[in-house]
């Protein structure tokens, strides 16, 4: 999953799961990686799917750094009603794309003198 965007902005992609099987699934949703810090799960780190249907969570990063940030989103599974899901994986990477700037600052100075 790729997030791309200006520097200090904030971007959010969704992951959409689906469930085919006549039981609910739940997962608990984990980030990891040198930039975990920098994506966040807004809906919480529990994901309930109810069967043969689908749900989206939404996951957010803000740029700190000009560097690409990488990250993985893991969806490990917890048994219910003795139905265990499969692990997901998600590679999370970011690229800014441009630089805002804060602010502009006018200043006259003579460049030399004698």
């Amino acid at each position: 999953i790729e997030f791309t965007g200006a520097l200090h902005a904030t971007a959010i992609k969704q992951v959409r799961l689906k469930n085919p099987s006549s039981k609910p699934l739940m997962y608990n949703a984990v980030l990891v990686g040198r930039d975990a810090e920098d994506f966040s799960l807004p809906q919480g780190n529990a994901v309930t799917i109810a069967p043969r249907r689908q749900t989206s969570i939404n996951v957010t990063f803000t740029s700190r750094f000009l560097r690409p940030a990488e990250a993985v989103l893991l969806l490990v599974s917890k048994t219910v009603g003795g139905i265990p899901g499969v692990t997901l994986t998600f590679s999370l990477k970011s690229e800014v794309k441009h630089i805002e700037p804060a602010g502009i600052l006018i200043c006259k100075s003579p460049c030399y003198e004698l």
